[in-house]
């Protein structure tokens, strides 16, 4: 037995939008697209369960499986003055066969 089954969730859609941060257009994500997969930037605490709830319910979708992953923030100097980034969270989330999530569809180009 999987633990999808075991830790279904259910989240409000207040919820769902704080989880999903936004999603990423980059290579690797353009590569995703042809196997089904969207990427997202989430909420750092956002568990596996939760992610796949929100993506559910905000696009009406049905999700195959969601993988993450953690990045940490970088070191970096500005004026002599040493600082970090923000750790970030992506999603990478495999939807079943014959769904899709037009992700570009509000992209204005110049």
């Amino acid at each position: 037995m999987s633990w999808k089954f075991l830790y279904k969730k259910s989240v409000s859609m207040a919820k769902s939008l704080s989880i999903l941060d936004k999603p990423l257009i980059s290579e690797k994500a353009t590569f995703g697209a042809e196997r089904n997969e969207v990427t997202f930037r989430v909420a750092t605490n956002a568990t596996k369960p939760e992610i796949q709830a929100a993506v559910e319910k905000i696009f009406k979708v049905k999700v195959q499986s969601v993988t993450t992953s953690r990045l940490k923030g970088k070191v970096k100097r500005f004026r002599g003055k040493i600082g970090k980034r923000n750790d970030t969270k992506k999603a990478f989330v495999r939807l079943k066969k014959g769904e899709t999530i037009d992700i570009g569809a509000g992209a204005v180009t110049k």
